[in-house]
């Protein structure tokens, strides 16, 4: 066995140990002290008995906002919705007799809509006319006969009845012709056509449907946190898909909620002369309120505290404060809030990076015009 290759094994690994494990003694034998004693023993410079460690200063900038007087209001997503609309039915039988009116036709209160032929009606009528004419006569004698005693009372009472009988059934003649004509019940516009000419129509069978478009109602739900703030008058603002805006009034708000959604029924009427506003449109509804003063921020601005509350960091004297918000309403150019001071400057940068009582170093920006 060679001696060599162990001994050179053994020499190397007493080398290696001694400048991992006992590097500080060899640092000594060489005349140098170990870092980590020089910087032990360098002396360290004693705070001021009882003072904190000062917090470091963080760049910020911040945003001179003064308060401003904003209209607020609760907006729902609703509809449009007719003001009226009629689905005029037949009270009678019979066929068609006119010319059907199309759909999108404007109507009169009043305008014919559909004829049926009166067929046999006439003749009923006129039969009921000297039906009538029989029974007066009939009454006119035996009221006579009753004063010279020449028939019983009976006779007489049985005479009035047939007058009265006869009477009734003019009346029903004269209303079964008057039902031949049907009539617009008001002034809208035609949604189907009306019954073709030739068609049967039966008590019940459809004639035509019309719907009343001015004004229109404007159909919306409110949560009931938010129902007691909506008020019957209150203006009300809504835009359409298409963006075109329209105003008008709360006419009505439900005092019985939706069992399943917990909603109440909000109705406001908006003016709609040219019916421009279609039946059945989507809307977003807004319910103007009284305004309040507000300031209108970035919505980056908008931070949490420790315990989770809304709010802005704030700046004064160079120290931040954290002070809680209220969101009135977002808009395209930020977010309004309210609960803040008339004045004051908002950090807009950096507000996540500092604690309540840290110092700052502003720069400012300029305010949106």
């Amino acid at each position: 066995m060679r001696l060599g290759p162990v001994l050179t094994a053994i020499a190397v690994g007493a080398v290696m140990y001694a400048f991992v494990m006992e590097r500080d003694t060899l640092r000594r034998l060489a005349g140098a002290e170990p870092v980590q004693a020089a910087a032990e023993a360098a002396p360290q410079p004693e705070a001021a008995a009882g003072t904190p460690a000062a917090a470091p200063t963080v760049a910020v900038v911040a945003l001179r906002s003064e308060a401003q007087v904003v209209e607020s209001g609760v907006v729902m997503r609703g509809r449009t919705e007719a003001q009226r609309r009629v689905e005029v039915r037949a009270e009678t039988t019979g066929r068609v007799a006119s010319e059907p009116l199309r759909r999108g036709a404007m109507v009169a209160e009043g305008d014919l809509l559909c004829e049926i032929d009166p067929g046999t009606r006439p003749a009923e009528l006129a039969e009921a006319e000297a039906r009538l004419q029989a029974a007066q006569a009939n009454a006119s004698a035996s009221e006579r006969l009753v004063e010279r005693g020449y028939t019983a009372e009976t006779t007489a009472i049985a005479n009035r009845a047939a007058l009265q009988a006869a009477q009734a059934g003019i009346d029903q003649a004269r209303r079964e012709i008057d039902r031949l004509r049907i009539l617009a019940p008001f002034a809208g516009l035609l949604e189907t056509d009306t019954a073709e000419l030739g068609a049967l129509l039966q008590p019940g069978s459809e004639c035509a449907t019309v719907i009343d478009l001015d004004p229109i109602k404007l159909i919306g739900y409110v949560p009931e946190r938010l129902v007691d703030m909506v008020e019957v008058g209150a203006p009300v603002t809504a835009r359409l898909l298409s963006g075109d805006t329209f105003t008008g009034q709360v006419t009505f708000v439900s005092r019985s909620a939706d069992p399943d959604t917990r909603t109440f029924l909000v109705e406001a009427s908006v003016p709609n002369p040219d019916l421009a506003i279609r039946d059945g449109v989507t809307a977003e509804i807004r319910v103007g309120l009284e305004g309040s003063a507000a300031h209108l921020l970035p919505l980056s601005a908008l931070t949490l505290d420790d315990s989770g509350q809304l709010g802005v960091r704030s700046v004064t004297d160079e120290i931040a404060h954290f002070l809680p918000v209220t969101v009135v309403r977002d808009s395209v150019d930020g977010i309004w809030v309210a609960g803040l001071p008339e004045a004051v400057d908002v950090i807009i940068v950096g507000q996540d990076f500092v604690t309540e009582g840290q110092p700052v170093r502003v720069s400012y920006r300029e305010p949106p015009q």
